[in-house]
């Protein structure tokens, strides 16, 4: 029987997100090469590829102050702002231009990728994603093709354009196509009890210990408009709360072998369970 993940390579595993614009090279020529070697030795797993846009969508956004919570005022005042626009189109194209660097290490790796920019096909509405067509996703995945999809900003209905995180893709394809499991591999070892002093990794995050985690979690070190790590876990929870059976797992992909261990269902960094 085919087992589906959903798997994200966060931004600050394959970019540098203190040094606007810069990938991690060696880190995503690695990651596709564990890809495909598990996808090519164990056949009846099925994938869909996420990733972040770390330094590249996450410095523009910065740079042209974007926020996706904007009220209604704001928003009015956006469609006349043309710097606002020009910075929707910013975060476009350096989210885009990131997701080429990893297209070009998966076809490196002898990966059938097939990207799904979230620009072209999504329309949100309040943040929330409101219609986006997901048959060709489908598709490719029955056809043993590797849909990628990742961090990027999106038209939204009321607050003019927003900016949707992976995980916030991730959660409304789990809707559609039921995931197994979700892998979500960073720089981080998992969800640390004490941050930044890492003492020590939260094995497991349930409905019952989620406060308790939350208050030991901050967002993110570096610029990140999606959230951060607080953002991810609450978000994560909600989930597999909505999907019981769901499991998410949070880990590092720094580690050579790391995403090829969790892949094929191996217990490292922090699972996030509904109970």
């Amino acid at each position: 029987m085919a087992e589906l993940i959903f798997l994200k390579l966060g931004g600050s595993l394959i970019t540098d997100k203190d040094k606007p614009y810069t990938p991690r090279q060696d880190a995503l020529t690695r990651l596709a090469n564990e890809i495909a070697t598990v996808l090519d030795t164990n056949p009846g797993l099925q994938l869909v590829l996420g990733h972040g846009s770390g330094s590249f969508g996450h410095a523009a956004a910065e740079k042209y102050k974007f926020t996706s919570g904007a009220s209604n005022a704001d928003a009015i005042q956006r469609e006349a702002n043309k710097d606002f626009w020009a910075g929707v189109s910013e975060i476009r194209y350096q989210a885009t231009r990131l997701n080429g660097l990893v297209m070009d290490s998966l076809r490196g790796a002898g990966l059938n990728g097939i990207p799904f920019p979230p620009s072209a096909s999504i329309v949100a509405r309040d943040t929330k994603i409101l219609s986006w067509n997901t048959e060709p996703i489908r598709i490719a995945i029955k056809n043993k093709l590797l849909p990628v999809i990742f961090g990027d900003v999106v038209f939204d209905e009321i607050r003019t354009a927003t900016i949707l995180s992976t995980e916030r893709l991730f959660a409304h394809l789990t809707e559609i196509f039921n995931p197994n499991r979700i892998l979500l591999a960073g720089r981080e070892d998992g969800v640390w009890r004490e941050y930044p002093k890492r003492t020590e990794v939260i094995s497991r995050i349930t409905n019952r210990s989620l406060e308790e985690a939350l208050a030991w979690i901050r967002g993110s070190a570096s610029a990140d408009v999606t959230g951060g790590m607080r953002s991810k876990v609450i978000q994560m929870s909600d989930l597999v709360r909505a999907k019981p059976g769901l499991s998410v797992q949070i880990f590092s992909g720094m580690q050579p072998g790391n995403v090829s261990r969790a892949l094929l269902g191996e217990t490292i960094g922090t699972m996030v369970l509904d109970k």
